[in-house]
């Protein structure tokens, strides 16, 4: 038996609900496929590599400036070294970088800095009790001067309070301690 019906075509049961059904199922997939590209973390090219430069030679460092109050510079590193000799006793301190030397016949006493000079030049030792200026002569690997074995400079040396001061123009200047090899050295020679 046929059935009649004054529908044409064939029947959709809602066709609202059923477009509406499509289009929450299209926007569900959607919106994950979006929450999902958002976890994936993006990319970012590298950096450009910086053009390699060759790196400059540093300049050497400048040497401090003198202390205004040379008993407030810090004392240069470093130990004296006594030893006895057939001629005269001698101290080094600092590995040679300022020597004592007791020249018993001439009954001297050399104060030698170590460094270059190319004439005389001045040498200037500070202490406690005063200051005086020297005139040091070049020699292979420093600048020296003598004094007589008896000469008040090397008592004031000796009972500086903690150390004295040797400075040599172009040269930098040695704070060095007044230990008891300062002492043997000139009393060796008197």
């Amino acid at each position: 038996m046929e059935r009649l019906s004054f529908h044409t075509g064939s029947m959709k049961a809602n066709p609202r609900l059923r477009s509406t059904s499509v289009s929450l199922r299209l926007l569900s997939v959607l919106t994950g496929a979006l929450a999902l590209a958002g976890c994936i973390p993006q990319v970012a090219a590298p950096p450009p590599q910086p053009a390699q430069r060759p790196t400059p030679t540093p300049a050497p460092t400048p040497l401090p400036p003198p202390a205004s109050d040379w008993r407030d510079a810090p004392a240069t590193p470093g130990d004296w070294q006594y030893a006895p000799g057939s001629t005269g006793s001698f101290a080094s301190f600092a590995g040679a970088q300022f020597i004592l030397r007791c020249e018993r016949q001439q009954q001297k006493v050399s104060l030698t800095r170590a460094g270059v000079a190319a004439g005389p030049v001045s040498m200037a030792i500070r202490t406690t009790e005063g200051e005086r200026t020297l005139v040091a002569n070049p020699l292979q690997g420093g600048v020296s001067t003598s004094l007589a074995a008896r000469d008040p400079l090397l008592d004031d040396i000796a009972f500086s309070r903690g150390r004295f001061a040797v400075q040599v123009p172009g040269m930098a200047a040695l704070y060095i301690p007044s230990w008891t090899e300062v002492s043997r050295v000139i009393e060796d020679c008197r």
